[in-house]
């Protein structure tokens, strides 16, 4: 099941605190979650990362510039659970 981000706290460098609306929280830290190119290279500077925000439309964190961070990542971060591999059922049964 998807869990959506409901609050997120800047801690300091490229760490967050999250919460999920399942009531689990915990802390991150993105430096090694996040490849700081491309649309995250902003992110890099720390009053930039310290904007992090929830979308409450796509159930995450984000951006400014739109970057965000799929929530399934953060949950199984938070967790300590593998990120789920999903199948395309469609593709087995042609």
């Amino acid at each position: 099941m998807l869990r959506d981000v409901t609050s997120v706290k800047h801690l300091g460098g490229h760490r967050i605190w999250v919460k999920f609306d399942d009531g689990v929280e915990g802390e991150i830290d993105l430096r090694g979650m996040v490849s700081f190119r491309g649309v995250f290279e902003p992110l890099l500077q720390t009053e930039y990362f310290a904007q992090v925000r929830v979308n409450p439309d796509l159930g995450t964190i984000c951006w400014p510039n739109e970057a965000d961070v799929d929530p399934v990542v953060l949950y199984a971060s938070v967790t300590g659970t593998e990120i789920p591999k999903y199948s395309d059922d469609s593709a087995a049964a042609a």
